[in-house]
């Protein structure tokens, strides 16, 4: 079977045939139909970061499937299932082919709702953007007459993120780099258009009080300026760094306007607060939103798209057609 494959430290991964008895330990065997391009995906399969943790490794954080085998109480054959982080890519062997064996704890199946490519689609990203909103929800931040700010708004995750804040009837403003996405993010429910020009270069440690809240997957500097310009008792998801990992901030917009920053982890998030994401994804997605955001490519692509997304040369989802 096919899958993409990282073979050793610092060489990028690349297509490749493996056989069944590769797969690894685990109770279920799936068959994989789709899975997913993210960040973390692009920086493996180039091997631009550090995300592989042994070699070989199957790459691809995300999977969608139909149980092949099972020797799991809780999965039957025939059983259509998702998988999202949980070590995939880095520990254990991921989505990146065309059939995988799993621990079944790390499985949820299908959102009723939702097709295995369209769960692919939302994807991690997805996922984390929900999440975002369900953190921000829980610190208090509702719909008024600030907005919410998405950086990175034109990536996958800020994508769902301004559909998902606007039809819960948040004034989203989105933050991007890319001009030319202005009318996409508009019609995913933006009503601002932020440059990232004016979030990441170095500013005062307490700017202009703009936002009640914000979800942010870029980090560095931009976060610093986000925290900044936060409102008082406002609260910042953070679930990404595509802009960095540095934090070079102050405390002043904790200890002076009370600020939260809550850290958001899709990879290990445990399975009840997963399970609730997706039926708050099935419920707040507003119709045709996956269609909007996402575009479907075949295997063999992704070393190539995988580029690309690093490049800034990639909008929205792109879902993996595996078979």
């Amino acid at each position: 079977m096919r899958a993409i494959v990282a073979r050793e430290a610092g060489a990028p991964a690349e297509l490749a045939e493996i056989s069944v008895e590769e797969l690894p330990a685990g109770d279920v065997t799936v068959a994989v139909s789709h899975s997913s391009l993210n960040y973390k995906d692009a920086l493996a399969v180039t091997a631009t970061g550090r995300i592989v943790r042994s070699f070989p490794m199957v790459c691809g954080v995300d999977l969608a499937g139909v149980v092949e085998a099972s020797d799991s109480p809780h999965f039957a054959t025939g059983d259509e299932v998702i998988v999202n982080g949980w070590g995939l890519s880095e520990t254990h062997p991921g989505g990146y082919t065309q059939r995988q064996r799993l621990r079944s704890q790390w499985l949820t199946a299908r959102p009723r709702t939702l097709t295995l490519a369209q769960s692919m689609a939302i994807g991690t990203a997805g996922l984390a953007a929900m999440l975002c909103v369900l953190a921000l929800e829980r610190a208090g931040v509702e719909p008024g007459e600030a907005p919410v700010l998405v950086t990175g708004a034109g990536g996958g995750v800020g994508s769902f993120a301004v559909a998902l804040l606007a039809a819960l009837g948040f004034t989203v403003a989105a933050a991007t780099g890319r001009e030319e996405l202005s009318e996409q993010l508009r019609a995913l429910g933006a009503s601002e258009i932020v440059a990232r020009g004016e979030l990441d270069q170095p500013a005062r440690p307490l700017g202009s009080e703009r936002w009640a809240g914000a979800i942010d997957s870029v980090g560095g500097q931009v976060l610093v300026n986000v925290l900044a310009q936060t409102r008082y008792r406002g609260a910042v998801a953070a679930c990404g760094l595509a802009g960095g990992a540095e934090l070079p901030a102050t405390v002043l917009p904790f200890i002076l306007r009370n600020v939260s920053l809550l850290g958001v982890d899709s990879v290990m998030c445990p399975s009840a607060d997963r399970e609730l994401a997706w039926s708050r994804l099935e419920r707040d997605l507003p119709p045709g939103a996956i269609e909007a955001i996402a575009t479907h490519e075949p295997l063999e692509r992704v070393p190539e798209l995988a580029a690309q997304l690093l490049a800034g040369r990639i909008r929205g989802r792109v879902v993996i057609d595996t078979a």
